[in-house]
C-alpha cells in the first residue's frame, strides 16, 4: 500500500472468520447489528436515552474499544467476501479511498 507522505495511519490486521459462510446480505446485518451497539453504549454513556448510567467511563472506554473492534471485523469479513465472491481488489479500493480523502480534504498531504 502505498503511504503517503504527512499521514498518520492506523493499521490493525483481522482474521478471515473461517467458521462462518457469510454473504453481502448477511454481513451486512451484522455490521449495522454492531455499529448500533456501539452506538447504544455511547448513547447511553451519554445519558442520551434519559437513563442513569452507572458504568465508569474507564469501563465504557473499554466496552466501546471492544464494541468498535466488533464493527471492525464485520467490515473487515464484508471484505473478505468482496474479494472472495465478487473479486474486488481490496487494495485498490483502498488507494481510492484515501485518494477521495484528499480530494475532499478530510485530510492533507
Amino acid at each position: 500500500m502505498e503511504k503517503h507522505k504527512g499521514i498518520k495511519y492506523k493499521s490493525i490486521s483481522l482474521p478471515r472468520l473461517n467458521n462462518l459462510q457469510p454473504n453481502i446480505e448477511s454481513t451486512a446485518i451484522k455490521l449495522m447489528e454492531e455499529a448500533g451497539e456501539l452506538a447504544q453504549l455511547i448513547g447511553k454513556f451519554r445519558g442520551l436515552n434519559g437513563e442513569q448510567f452507572a458504568m465508569e467511563e474507564k469501563e465504557v472506554i473499554e466496552k466501546m474499544s471492544e464494541e468498535l473492534l466488533d464493527v471492525a471485523q464485520v467490515a473487515v469479513s464484508m471484505m473478505f467476501v468482496l474479494e472472495e465472491t465478487y473479486h474486488v481488489d481490496i487494495e485498490q479500493k483502498v488507494q481510492e479511498h484515501i485518494q477521495k480523502l484528499i480530494r475532499k480534504k478530510y485530510i492533507k498531504e
